[in-house]
């Protein structure tokens, strides 16, 4: 059991007023003890109360847990897990639970009389996550930098004739050579005016000479996640394309230029978004700026006009401006940032200036 992620995550729940939460999400499950295992449509849980020592819930054929520095409760499929839970909660005090808690548990937990009644707690172990440690800063660094490789792979794949799903589909060979294990999102390759289209799915559409091209990829390093996004040319762009890809780079530098802590969310947000309105593609601008990241490509607390908190050291997403317009063109640039005493590192050391391949 990690201790000072415990500690977080029972620091956040006390300023919630809550003394107790059941965490199903499996990925938090092994940040805060070190145990992974997928549950599918089976129960895993881990309930953390105020002090003490938090209860893993696994069935009986989930891979030993015994190591993992919780009180282990085993079951089977023939068992009632809910009724094992309910056995261990304060009946007299509200239940925080976990966003990902599927109904088919929280209604038969609520109806057992476990809690005086049930409160959503996700975000006192997503604000928790949120900050990356020393060892977890180094994980995203290690995870971009494959990234960062791995897009010159890519580019080395740019030819007339070559079908966008052939790219898509072997970047993951090229992810594995480089010492990933995975993807951590679908990778987007996007040819011509695909690239309008902000999560379009690689299909068999050819390259011809004079397309843009548009890689948004990331790869899974040692559980943590990467995400990048860069705009090519393959034909001397015209006065337009060079307009709009320049506004879209000024964007993504303006904000990162802002990041530091105190600045909030939504003002790095309006840093971009500011410029791209005033090149006069303010509603081609059509999504958030960006996105947190780590042990999941996409996690809670967006970079957008909404998001009000001040950004906190240990932070790391995404700065992702991007100009779509249908039909014609689309231009997207992102980097990874975390969030320094002082300003932020951008992990990404892929060149983003305008290239012609």
């Amino acid at each position: 059991m990690d201790e000072k992620r415990l500690a977080r995550v029972r620091k956040n729940l006390a300023r919630r007023g809550l003394t107790q939460v059941l965490i199903v999400d499996p990925l938090s499950i092994w940040w805060l003890c070190g145990y992974y295992t997928e549950p599918y449509e089976r129960f895993l849980a881990l309930l953390v109360g105020a002090e003490g020592t938090p209860t893993l819930f696994v069935n009986r054929l989930f891979p030993d847990a015994s190591d993992c520095g919780a009180r282990v409760v085993s079951f089977s499929d023939t068992d009632d897990p809910m009724a094992l839970v309910a056995a261990r909660t304060a009946h007299d005090l509200p239940l925080g639970v976990d966003k990902d808690l599927a109904a088919r548990w929280l209604v038969p937990l609520m109806e057992s009389g476990a809690a005086s009644g049930f409160v959503l707690a996700s975000d006192a172990v997503d604000d928790a996550r949120s900050i990356k440690d020393a060892r977890e800063r180094e994980l995203m660094r290690a995870a971009s930098a494959v990234n960062d490789e791995a897009m010159s792979w890519l580019v080395d794949q740019v030819r007339p004739g070559v079908t966008e799903r052939q790219i898509a589909d072997g970047l993951l060979a090229e992810y594995r050579r480089l010492g990933a294990e995975s993807h951590s999102f679908s990778p987007i390759v996007s040819f011509g005016d695909h690239a309008a289209d902000p999560h379009h799915e690689p299909d068999d559409t050819p390259l011809e000479l004079g397309d843009m091209v548009l890689f948004d990829v990331g790869c899974k390093r040692a559980w943590y996640c990467s995400d990048m996004t860069r705009t090519f040319f393959t034909a001397e762009p015209t006065e337009h394309q060079r307009a709009v890809y320049d506004a879209v780079l000024r964007a993504n530098e303006a904000a990162e230029h802002l990041v530091r802590p105190g600045v909030t969310f939504a003002e790095i947000d309006r840093a971009a978004r500011s410029v791209i309105e005033e090149a006069g593609w303010g509603p081609a601008f059509t999504h958030r700026l960006g996105h947190q990241i780590g042990l999941v490509d996409h996690e809670p607390g967006d970079v957008s006009s909404t998001h009000d908190e001040p950004v906190r050291p240990g932070q790391c997403f995404s700065i992702e401006p991007g100009i779509y317009l249908p039909g014609d063109m689309g231009v997207r640039i992102e980097d990874l940032v975390i969030v320094t005493e002082d300003g932020c590192e951008v992990l990404n050391r892929y060149p983003k200036g305008l290239t012609v391949l």
